[in-house]
């Protein structure tokens, strides 16, 4: 990969199969980006633990999500697919950044208060306390100069900006302070309304669906409460059918505009051209996928490669940190044992 581009570290905790939401909000983004930017793309499974203590189908859901990623564009010739746990100058740069940040600030972390309070969380544990800690080494072991991220995740990366600032100050250059980068539609609607896309509330529509399957979710998703029967007047502004047209079907939302409207549309024609729209797009996607399925020892190969790769780059930030702390190994022969 060429020096002269800047460097982009993403990832994402290891949930299994993703769905439009990820590959709306992130997937399409890094896809974009890895032509201009050296990428970086992290299989986060530590960072899974923070709110899940059952390993059981860790391993599967990670391979799940690689197959995902690579059936969506993700290109590992050009960004290493690794996963956390298997590099684990992770951990050992985490603790030394943990020296670095007090409580208090991580306390103040808007997205910290945000899970608790939407995991009814009684107690909170000092791993997730320390979530933006591990994601800051995740960042910077890599020497990450940009973050693809959604508007929620901006606090976390000035955690970063700050960590980076204070070793640098304490111990000399070595960290770059990173940009967060936004996305253009950073979040999709789950098919019950809500704000959030999850596997765990089931409103989602996976990337892996069948087109029957894509249909069948589809009838369930909520429309404009006050559109009764098909022709009464629709407000197309607050259905999440609509909103996927948007994202899924742009040459037809002034038509579907005007003829929800005016009450011609009706909700269950819409969401049968909204299922057919996603159903396309997600064709080539399921195909690479299917493909994928059939040749695992491929996707171990990615893995293996990339997880090479960030191995031999994280070792290499390690030994700068090590000087620059003037913390590293000791040589035997220069100590006089008496």
């Amino acid at each position: 990969m060429s020096d002269t581009k800047k460097r982009i570290l993403s990832g994402m905790r290891p949930t299994g199969k993703l769905h439009i939401g990820h590959l709306v909000g992130a997937l399409e983004n890094w896809v974009a980006l890895q032509d201009r930017y050296q990428n970086f793309h992290l299989i986060a499974d530590y960072h899974a633990l923070t709110t899940n203590l059952d390993t059981t189908e860790l391993y599967q859901n990670s391979l799940d999500m690689v197959i995902d990623w690579l059936a969506a564009g993700i290109d590992p010739a050009k960004s290493p697919v690794f996963r956390q746990s298997q590099v684990k100058e992770h951990t050992e740069l985490h603790l030394i950044f943990s020296m670095l940040v007090t409580t208090a600030r991580l306390e103040r972390n808007p997205t910290l208060k945000d899970q608790v309070r939407d995991l009814n969380m009684e107690t909170l544990v000092y791993g997730h306390l320390g979530y933006p800690v591990l994601q800051a080494a995740d960042i910077l072991l890599y020497k990450g100069e940009v973050v693809p991220v959604g508007e929620d995740q901006v606090p976390h990366i000035e955690i970063t900006r700050e960590i980076a600032r204070r070793f640098n100050n304490q111990w000399g250059e070595v960290f770059p302070e990173p940009e967060p980068k936004l996305t253009k539609f950073a979040r999709l609607a789950g098919l019950d309304g809500g704000q959030k896309m999850s596997k765990s509330l089931g409103n989602t529509i996976l990337l892996s669906d069948t087109p029957e399957e894509i249909q069948k979710k589809m009838r369930t998703a909520v429309t404009d409460t006050q559109k009764v029967r098909k022709n009464d007047p629709g407000r197309p502004d607050v259905c999440v059918v609509f909103s996927y047209h948007q994202k899924f079907n742009p040459a037809e939302v002034p038509e579907i505009r005007r003829d929800c409207e005016s009450g011609a549309l009706g909700c269950v024609a819409c969401k049968l051209n909204c299922s057919a729209k996603v159903a396309a797009v997600l064709a080539p996607v399921r195909e690479r996928r299917a493909a994928l399925e059939a040749d695992m020892d491929h996707v171990l190969d990615v893995l293996r490669t990339g997880e090479a790769a960030a191995r031999a780059e994280a070792a290499r930030t390690m030994e700068q940190v090590r000087e620059a702390m003037k913390v590293g190994a000791v040589k035997t022969e220069s100590i006089n044992v008496r």
